[in-house]
């Protein structure tokens, strides 16, 4: 493989700015790749990117950043949707407007916290939280994966996700979040082709 991999991504969430980086470095480093250029993430409120227009909008703009090797990925929660019904519909629009690029939809199922919930134990006595900290049995079913977390911190400040996800992100195992959490498996599978 020659070239410089380029991955932009679309974001709908603040945290998600600064921890999207981090995961995807991950992730990255891995599969064995260490110089890939990651941007920082577009951020589009999700209102704004489901409707008429919106994902072909910000794919439009993110594709600018992909010359090359690489591409687009889109990411936010799916809340009460249904993230293999919706993301399908979602990548065909963005599709659509860039089919010369690699894409893809990716939607926490739930909330990309609820990442953190499928690897709880690892993140045991970090940023405040319990330890040990056993995992939620369905981490993927709980709607306030938010609440969840502030919860389970014992320094007494509630979780913030423009303060605590990128730190979180750094250090949850990858691997249990992938056994225990599908959207987690998808992503992580949906990376590894763009970056292939």
């Amino acid at each position: 493989m020659s070239g410089r991999i380029t991955i932009a991504s679309i974001v709908e969430g603040y945290g998600e700015v600064t921890a999207l980086p981090v995961l995807l470095r991950r992730i990255m480093q891995e599969c064995g790749i260490w110089d890939a250029r990651i941007p920082e993430p577009h951020r589009i409120p999700r209102g704004k990117l489901i409707a008429a227009g919106g994902v072909e909008n910000a794919v439009l703009q993110a594709s600018r950043q992909v010359t090359g090797l690489g591409g687009i990925l889109v990411l936010f929660d799916a809340d009460d949707d249904c993230p293999a019904d919706y993301g399908p519909a979602l990548l065909k629009r963005a599709q659509a407007v860039r089919s010369d690029k690699a894409m893809s939809v990716v939607l926490a199922n739930r909330e990309f916290e609820g990442w953190f919930l499928a690897a709880a134990a690892s993140l045991a006595g970090h940023r405040g939280l319990a330890d040990p900290l056993p995992p939620p049995s369905n981490p993927e079913g709980i709607r306030d994966a938010k609440g969840w977390l502030t919860h389970h911190k014992i320094d007494g400040s509630p979780y913030k996700e423009t303060i605590d996800q990128a730190p979180l992100a750094a250090v949850f195992d990858m691997a249990q979040a992938r056994k225990h959490a599908a959207s987690f498996d998808k992503f992580w599978r949906d990376v590894e082709r763009l970056i292939r």
